[in-house]
């Protein structure tokens, strides 16, 4: 079955959700020896959050980028997630879904949250038809991802460099083995409308490719 060009997949449970970013060591070993942001952790930045591993992969070279060498996998709670997209604005201008340049701009400025679809990539990090989910988060809903909806932090930069080792060699079945378990992430139908960068493609089921079922009904209100 064709992939849906803009589809949100990640490794979540039924309370959480699994979110990819890569750090100098100096951050990123201390996040995951205490399983919280420290307070070098800069909370007036504006961070980027991913699901998808590969492309966190794409994004720190394997975990060899500078700055980027500790790649860590951040559990964040749904309800927090679910909350940064039913806040989050289009990352750039769309004609058709903004009602123009100037107020895109300015609701974009006061979003806690943005998005942007870029190519999903595959084991040798070539760029795929279809679009992966990168949430930047800034102000409010930063403080509130490192202070309120990490539930852990574990570095994953040795699956990283495994990974990578597999693929080096050629052996794709084996790195393939080792991927996490990203799935279709439930959204309730037309939960993302106002995320799409392609407006005609929304059907009168919803967001194409995303199932119904959540985003939760309950949901409150770096790299």
């Amino acid at each position: 079955m064709e992939e849906p060009k803009y589809r949100i997949r990640a490794q979540y449970t039924g309370a959480t959700v699994t979110v990819y970013q890569a750090y100098a060591p100096e951050i990123g070993l201390p996040s995951a020896r205490d399983g919280r942001f420290p307070a070098a952790w800069k909370r007036d930045r504006m961070t980027w959050i991913k699901p998808s591993f590969l492309w966190m992969m794409y994004r720190c070279g394997w975990g060899a980028k500078e700055s980027q060498e500790t790649v860590l996998a951040v559990e964040i709670a749904r309800e927090g997630f679910e909350w940064a997209l039913e806040n989050a604005f289009l990352s750039h201008y769309e004609q058709g879904l903004h009602a123009d340049h100037a107020a895109w701009k300015s609701q974009l400025k006061q979003a806690p949250a943005r998005v942007q679809w870029d190519p999903e990539r595959d084991l040798r990090l070539r760029p795929l038809p279809h679009r992966s989910l990168q949430l930047g988060l800034t102000g409010e809903a930063a403080r509130r991802y490192a202070d309120e909806w990490t539930v852990s932090i574990t570095d994953v930069t040795p699956l990283a460099h495994t990974v990578h080792a597999h693929v080096r060699e050629g052996d794709l079945a084996a790195a393939r083995r080792l991927l996490p378990r990203e799935r279709p992430y439930p959204v309730r139908a037309g939960a993302l409308a106002h995320l799409l960068a392609t407006t005609p493609e929304v059907t009168p089921a919803g967001v194409p490719g995303l199932p119904a079922g959540g985003l939760s009904a309950t949901a409150s209100a770096r790299r």
